[in-house]
């Protein structure tokens, strides 16, 4: 098989034991071993393997290609068995960041109100998000959807994943800042995806040929199953779960637009070669409205005090984060030289006299308010506070920067603290992305906490509070032959709960491996078989990373979490 790609692929082919062990990981508990490892030169490459592959899928029953940036997935979206196509060798470019003429668009969230789009960028998909931000940031710009993980993520992954991050509450997700994709179809040949008029998709659906024929039927799915497609539509402000139709057809500005079909998708549907963002205006200065909470009862009514005030974040942390922050302390001040260690220590004086007579908070909520000048966000808080006084939490308005970015720090490192110092046991991400509405959460988190305590297992939790989005890492230790069971039952537990509450299952981690098997449950039977007829319309042969979204099952994820002495090897 090697040999047969390498007389027309330009780009670097890797088979060698290194390879394929790296490969076999991403950011997930599990471990999948592939075949081939390629990264393409450019999309020539790329339409060229799609090609052969799909010529080749009768000889090769198991041949398919999952495309891969960074790794960073957490839910096991970017191994395979087969081959990884990785794009941050070559296909990491930025080929170009610009101003625009101001305009709005609304994400389609409870609360969100309209955002000025002020600039785009158009990159390759490889290209990291650290690489990215400087260059837009001169410029005035910002991709706002950005994740805690930016100084590792890459691009192509948040438009696999439809990424989110701390300032989702007034910017909503990746799918808000996509304004064109090129994407290569399961025919070989690469298509700019951009959103029709209902004009220009009639022209679509009229070509005889294979993008005309995904136009078509996609179109007609959605039309014939319409209000089946609306009551899929989970009932929370943030969902990576499952294949986006409801997204697709947009009745107020009447436009038909695949790239919301395609981000989050996570691959399955086709391979983006480029993407075009929308970017907004940076904001000079920002401010943090800190509150301690002794306990949960009225965080549902807290968390509807504050959002009528549109903060940029409201973000939180629990006691068991706060507890690893001064547990593992050291770790915030080796990168901060000498002066910045003394500045740092001294700015937590208040929350060690604070902690030393009230004990820890259950709680830890960021309201984080950003603008252009110091004036503009002092206002925004002085107007919050009055509205917090019903409340019986501490609150503190920080004065600096400095001040501010000890709190982003814990809730940022919680998930590094927790990985570097606990011996003899592992961070285990998989239900690390449950949503439900904020509402819910003084009832919800409490339930959900007697479920977690059933298990031998220690966690974490922080997470989105205005979305009710919240990411819980257990340790788990992966020696022990029972942790694969832990795992496989708790998620059922932890999945039947929040599915009572009408959430999702991930809101910005997307399915993967981990969680492709509980969609049918999520979803039912019906709208379940409208993800794999759209799979199937996309991708008749199964070459785009399977056995993510549709075909997985609850025997291949068990097969394939990872206990520590264990391989699995898989042949094509």
């Amino acid at each position: 098989m090697k040999n047969e790609i390498q007389a027309f692929f330009r780009g670097d082919i890797e088979d060698g034991d290194s390879a394929l062990t790296t490969y076999s990981h991403d950011a997930s508990l599990l471990e999948v071993r592939p075949q081939l490892v390629v990264f393409p030169k450019d999309g020539m490459d790329v339409q060229a393997l799609v090609k052969w592959v799909g010529e080749n899928k009768e000889r090769y029953p198991g041949l398919a290609i999952t495309p891969r940036c960074a790794g960073t997935c957490m839910s096991g979206g970017s191994i395979g068995e087969s081959i990884i196509m990785d794009f941050t060798r070559y296909m990491n470019k930025i080929e170009s960041v610009k101003k625009v003429s101001p305009f709005e668009i609304v994400p389609k969230y409870p609360h969100a109100h309209p955002v000025a789009i002020s600039g785009e960028a158009t990159v390759e998909p490889g290209c990291y998000y650290r690489d990215f931000e400087p260059i837009t940031v001169k410029e005035g710009l910002l991709l706002p959807c950005y994740t805690a993980s930016k100084s590792l993520n890459a691009l192509g992954g948040m438009v696999g994943n439809n990424s989110a991050g701390e300032k989702t509450l007034q910017y909503g997700k990746t799918e808000d800042y996509v304004k064109s994709l090129r994407v290569v179809f399961a025919d070989g040949n690469e298509y700019q995806v951009k959103p029709l008029t209902r004009a220009e998709l009639e022209q679509k659906v009229q070509q005889q040929d294979f993008e005309g024929g995904v136009y078509r039927e996609i179109a007609a799915l959605i039309h014939e199953n319409q209000t089946v497609i609306h009551d899929a539509k989970p009932n929370v402000s943030k969902n990576s779960a499952g294949y986006y139709l409801w997204n697709v057809w947009d009745e107020q500005t009447d436009t038909f637009d695949l790239c919301k079909l395609l981000v989050g998708s996570q691959g399955t549907l086709g391979i983006v070669t480029q993407i075009t963002f929308h970017l907004v205006a940076t904001k000079k200065v920002s401010k943090l409205v800190v509150l301690f909470m002794k306990d949960l009862d009225r965080l549902g009514e807290l968390v509807d005090a504050i959002l009528p005030h549109h903060p940029e974040s409201l973000e939180s942390y629990d006691d068991a984060t706060m507890k690893l922050a001064i547990k593992f302390f050291p770790d915030f001040l080796k990168t901060k030289g000498l002066w910045g260690m003394f500045t740092f220590m001294w700015s937590f004086w208040p929350e060690v006299f604070m902690m030393s007579t009230f004990g820890i908070p259950k709680l830890i909520l960021l309201v984080e308010f950003a603008g252009d000048t110091e004036a503009e966000i002092d206002e925004m808080a002085l107007k919050l506070l009055p509205d917090l006084k019903r409340f019986p939490y501490k609150v503190r308005v920080t004065t600096s920067e400095a001040e501010s970015e000890k709190y982003w720090d814990i809730r940022r490192e919680s998930f590094a603290l927790l990985r570097k110092h606990v011996k003899n046991k592992h961070t285990a991400p998989f239900i690390d992305d449950i949503i439900v509405r904020p509402e819910f959460l003084p009832e919800f988190l409490p339930k959900l906490n007697l479920i977690l305590n059933k298990y031998p297992i220690e966690y974490s939790i922080a997470g989105h509070a205005g979305n009710g989005n919240f990411h819980i890492i257990p340790l788990m230790d992966f020696k022990d032959p029972k942790t694969k069971t832990i795992i496989i039952d708790l998620s059922k537990d932890v999945y039947d709960f929040v599915l009572e509450y009408k959430g999702s299952i991930t809101a910005e981690h997307n399915d993967g491996i981990i969680r492709s098997p509980f969609l049918e449950q999520m979803f039912g039977n019906e709208v379940f078989a409208l993800f794999r007829k759209t799979k199937s319309i996309f991708d008749e042969k199964n070459i785009f990373n399977p056995g993510k979204k549709v075909g997985s099952t609850m025997k291949y994820l068990e097969e394939h979490i990872v206990i520590e002495g264990n391989t699995h090897t898989h042949a094509v």
